[in-house]
């Protein structure tokens, strides 16, 4: 496996409907020699659910890691700290 590190954390606030959620990415070696993508998705605050996928070359993994990225990021995911900007920010 490569050596770059592949985490991702990214969440979705909307204080007028209560929705206050998380996405975890990231991409790790399994004990048999599989790359695995690890995601984690929930409620802030609360362990979530779990669940990973193994794949047999790193490339795999990361394409699966970025298509995931693309459909979190048009569904309104945003880095932490940018979801916390845009929670303050009043609307018109």
């Amino acid at each position: 496996m490569n050596a770059l590190h592949y985490r991702l954390h990214i969440e979705r606030r909307d204080p007028d409907l209560n929705m206050a959620r998380f996405y975890a990415l990231s991409i790790e070696a399994t004990l048999f020699g599989q790359t695995c993508v690890v995601r984690r998705w929930g409620r802030i605050g609360t362990s979530g659910r779990t669940v990973q996928h193994s794949f047999d070359n790193e490339g795999e993994a990361v394409g699966f890691f970025l298509a995931l990225l693309r459909a979190k990021k048009l569904r309104g995911y945003r880095p932490r700290s940018a979801a916390r900007h845009t929670e303050a920010t009043p609307s018109a």
